[in-house]
């Protein structure tokens, strides 16, 4: 007899900080996928007309506007990273498990310091 699969809580299962990294690349990825066509409408809408700009702009400097923007700007930072750091693990490099959690952490950091240096930019 087959015994039934287990009820898995993935909140208890402790991921190894590579994990982490792997599940907010994805996490990324669908963010970005499923903002590109407000994204393009924002470009569109600020190329048509110096009124269309000035709404763009108005509304990236807003509060709402303002988080949306720095999301996109840690998605982006984070899954240009992530996949260059996926590439090389593809490649033979950094496979060791000192060597992979370094890269891990190192993803994690500069996707973080490029979202605050835009957010001190900007802000």
């Amino acid at each position: 007899m087959r015994e039934r699969p287990y009820y898995l809580n993935l909140l208890q299962i402790h991921l190894p900080i590579g994990g982490w990294v792997s599940i907010l690349h994805r996490a990324s990825g669908a963010l970005l996928s499923l903002l590109v066509p407000a994204l393009l409408y924002g470009l569109m809408l600020s190329l048509q007309s110096p009124e269309g700009f000035a709404q763009v702009r108005g509304f990236l400097a807003g509060g709402i506007g303002w988080f949306i923007g720095l999301l996109v700007s840690w998605a982006v930072s984070h899954h240009l990273l992530a996949g260059l750091r996926h590439l090389g693990l593809d490649i033979g490099w950094g496979e060791g498990r000192a060597r992979a959690r370094q890269t891990a952490w190192l993803v994690l950091g500069l996707a973080l310091a490029v979202t605050v240096l835009i957010a001190v930019r900007v802000g």
